[in-house]
């Protein structure tokens, strides 16, 4: 970054700041002297000095830094295309930003006064600075979408999205150059989208069951001085690395199960989505059991008492009553978990290996649609071959999975949502 943008930042900030800082003193002194006439008028009995004063100090110190905050910016636009050609035009640009910033500075302390509504014009700017924002996030993320069609669509122009959805072989290697022997590339996505769906089965399969048991163990039954130990102590695991898992799954898990295989006089290899699953479901867990556990704490413990007062034990309140009005919160905490096992590459890549292979056994080795993305989009393959292309094709057929997912959780949380007063 050039010095001279990295001053000009500097001054935008000092002065943005400064102007807040000045004209919100500024504001302070000229209503302490306005509170002082006030007195004087009504001491003297004199009841048409009625007016109050608008909006607080600060305000006015908000006003003020808002106002300089665009000046410096248009200024900063105007001259980031000129910087660099020559040190007067540096000299220039950053004069031209001081003198604007003082400017304003100046012009926004001539209207503090009493009338004057900062505080109106400062929930202006900010009301239509979060819109601005809302409609980047949007666009953001038609952008993305945009994008994944675009390339997806070259891929079809070269790959049947027959052939790509409805395949049972993924061979994606192609030769590198038009002149050179290679092979044609099989771009069928079904064996790598079925090991997705299986080590995500596997991985739900432990933790549904045990992050949920948690949660309404630390909710309805354990102690506070137990919850105060064992909730932070689970949650420790959603903040260790991906790759520590990895070399967990791959030096013990992985070993483990084919010890325990050899035993029953099964031959398996290290590397499986059995393995991969398991890690991934110890992974998710506190993020069930927490999410959960926050939703069934959030059921108000009148509804509890209810049942109580009409003879219902502990454990049947904790079924038919608490457990149905958390439900929506339970869905939303596992369609979480579902997107974080779908979205995990370190794991599967150490546990359970980059084959794509079309099973439904779990003890055999298997790929997920991440591994396969960063398979793609790595090494020497130019951007517009199939190749790489089949990647942005993955992308696209996962994005319509997770959003189809969405859609129905938040049907079910529609269709099971408890409202309550």
């Amino acid at each position: 970054m050039n010095s001279t943008v990295i001053y000009m930042l500097i001054l935008m900030v000092a002065l943005t700041f400064g102007g807040f800082l000045f004209n919100r003193n500024l504001a302070l002194d000229l209503y302490q002297d306005y509170r002082f006439r006030q007195f004087q008028e009504q001491t003297s009995r004199d009841l048409s000095f009625r007016s109050g004063w608008h909006s607080q100090a600060s305000y006015h110190g908000y006003f003020t830094a808002c106002m300089v905050g665009i000046a410096l910016i248009i200024v900063f636009l105007l001259g980031v295309s000129g910087r660099g050609r020559s040190p007067q035009f540096d000299i220039g640009w950053l004069i031209a930003a001081l003198g604007t910033g003082l400017a304003v500075i100046a012009l926004s302390g001539r209207l503090i006064g009493p009338a004057f509504a900062a505080r109106i014009w400062v929930e202006r700017f900010v009301h239509f600075v979060l819109i601005v924002l809302s409609v980047i996030a949007v666009l953001t993320t038609l952008g993305i979408i945009f994008s994944l069609l675009l390339e997806s669509l070259l891929f079809f122009s070269e790959v049947s999205i027959f052939d790509f959805l409805f395949g049972l072989q993924w061979s994606p290697q192609t030769a590198l150059r038009v002149d050179q022997a290679g092979q044609s590339g099989a771009f069928g996505a079904v064996p790598i989208f079925a090991g997705t769906f299986l080590i995500m089965a596997v991985a739900i399969a432990i933790a549904g069951p045990v992050g949920l048991m948690i949660a309404i163990y630390l909710s309805e039954y354990a102690s506070k001085q137990t919850r105060k130990i064992v909730k932070p102590t689970i949650e420790i695991l959603a903040g260790i690395p991906t790759v520590v898992y990895g070399f967990f799954a791959l030096l013990t898990v992985g070993p483990s199960i084919r010890h325990v295989a050899e035993i029953m006089g099964f031959s398996v290899p290290t590397q499986s989505a059995l393995a991969a699953g398991v890690v991934i479901g110890v992974m998710i867990i506190p993020l069930i059991s927490s999410l959960s556990d926050d939703v069934i704490n959030a059921v108000p413990q009148s509804i509890r008492d209810g049942a109580y007062a009409l003879g219902a034990t502990k454990s049947e309140t904790m079924k038919r009553v608490v457990f149905a009005g958390a439900l929506p919160g339970i869905i939303s905490a596992f369609l979480l978990a579902i997107s974080r096992a779908i979205g995990e590459t370190m794991i599967v890549v150490m546990a359970a290996g980059r084959a794509s292979n079309l099973t439904a056994n779990p003890f055999d080795t298997a790929t997920t649609v991440t591994v396969q993305i960063v398979a793609l989009v790595t090494g020497d393959q130019e951007f517009d071959s199939p190749k790489t292309l089949a990647a942005f094709a993955l992308g696209l057929v996962l994005f319509v999975i997770t959003l189809i997912l969405n859609m129905i959780a938040l049907s079910s949380v529609r269709r099971y949502r408890e409202r309550y007063d």
